[in-house]
């Protein structure tokens, strides 16, 4: 990740309106008038949350965007476990520092151990059945865009359609998170883990 600072602000208390509030609500999964005002000093206040201040700086483009993120962490078809191996897994190969930080604290609360993310960081050793097939299938849509035969295969053993199908969303979703969050140099939040190099 880039020294240098952000090159989208994230947008001031003062400036949010109905739009900005609407879109976070599609985030929360409530109405816009049911989130919390910015500034409000609540939990989900959203001057909280770098991310959420300069994603309304295109608030329909946020709006849609977190309907959609929304169902993948909310009601998506893969287990929490899988989801944020894939997460963690895209977040390193594609060197975002702040996806990384965000989704080591989820894959911590939802009991991924420190070591099993330090070895996700070197490769697959270590890993068997679902997880080794999720991390594989990971690193084919990342270098080549497609899961291969094989791989297909070996996950219809152990996901239903609707999982393996939610696995190509949440690959290409966080693909393009790190390429938004880096473009725009988001800064990670403070305590966050740092992002390891490639090995």
């Amino acid at each position: 990740m880039s020294a240098e600072p952000p090159r989208l602000a994230p947008l001031p208390a003062e400036e949010w309106g109905e739009a900005e509030y609407a879109a976070y609500g599609a985030l929360l999964g409530v109405p816009g008038e049911r989130v919390p005002r910015a500034g409000s000093g609540h939990a989900f206040d959203p001057v909280r949350f770098d991310v959420v201040t300069t994603m309304v700086r295109h608030p329909a483009l946020a709006k849609a965007f977190w309907a959609f993120s929304s169902y993948q962490m909310r009601a998506g078809s893969l287990p929490v476990r899988l989801r944020e191996l894939a997460i963690l897994r895209t977040a390193h190969r594609r060197q975002s520092a702040y996806e990384w930080g965000q989704h080591v604290k989820i894959a911590l609360d939802s009991g991924i151990t420190e070591a099993e993310i330090d070895q996700l960081v070197h490769g697959n050793s270590g890993f068997a059945a679902a997880d080794l097939l999720v991390l594989e299938a990971a690193d084919e849509l990342i270098s080549d865009g497609h899961i291969g035969d094989a791989t297909w295969l070996a996950l219809q053993g152990e996901l239903d359609t609707a999982q393996v199908m939610d696995l190509v969303f949440v690959v290409g979703t966080y693909t393009t998170l790190a390429m938004a969050f880096e473009t725009w140099r988001l800064q990670p939040e403070p305590g966050s883990a740092p992002l390891p190099a490639r090995s």
